[in-house]
């Protein structure tokens, strides 16, 4: 059994997980049951790679990682994770605008920077090991290193184009608060 909360390898008698202490009788999860009635290897329920799908959001911001790990979850037949998924998205898409506002309205341009990365650095150690983690030791877990895959052209693709959309937006967001301010 495995905890269904962080993924963690359970004893069949504990009563609690623990590492991160939720009961078992919430938490656990049979891994070696199909949670689906997808048959795991067929093209049509490949998944990204949980892990890499967390390396890019170093990049991208975990808005990038927690929608590959909200489909990933529906592909697995999660759909309570899924949705947990796509309220980590919905965050970090709203921290996204507080990163511009800080940048746009806090005093001292080096502060507020520094105050941003900051504040990005903290709020992606907790998306990584509050959700992101989670998702790579349950299908390390479930599936070993053997698991259909998808290509990675696509998404990265998105990635690129939404990052440097996000920079416009921060710049021309900059210049119109100059502007109404000067």
């Amino acid at each position: 059994m495995f905890c269904q909360k962080c993924g963690e390898s359970l004893q069949p008698d504990a009563k609690f997980c623990g590492k991160c202490g939720v009961p078992t009788s919430m938490a656990a999860v049979d891994l070696t049951k199909p949670t689906s009635s997808a048959k795991v290897g067929t093209r049509g329920d490949a998944i990204w790679n949980p892990n890499a799908a967390s390396n890019w959001s170093i990049i991208f911001t975990p808005a990038f990682g927690s929608y590959l790990h909200a489909l990933n979850w529906r592909t697995l037949g999660e759909e309570g994770r899924a949705r947990s998924a796509m309220g980590w998205f919905y965050f970090s898409l709203a921290m996204l605008i507080v990163y511009i506002l800080m940048g746009v309205l806090m005093a001292g341009e080096k502060g507020a920077d520094g105050a941003t990365r900051v504040l990005a650095l903290l709020y992606l150690i907790i998306w990584y090991f509050s959700a992101g983690r989670a998702q790579a030791k349950y299908v390390k877990n479930k599936f070993g290193s053997d698991y259909p895959r998808r290509s990675w052209g696509k998404p990265l693709l998105v990635g690129i184009v939404a990052i440097l959309g996000y920079f416009a937006l921060a710049v021309a967001l900059g210049l119109i608060i100059g502007i109404i301010t000067a």
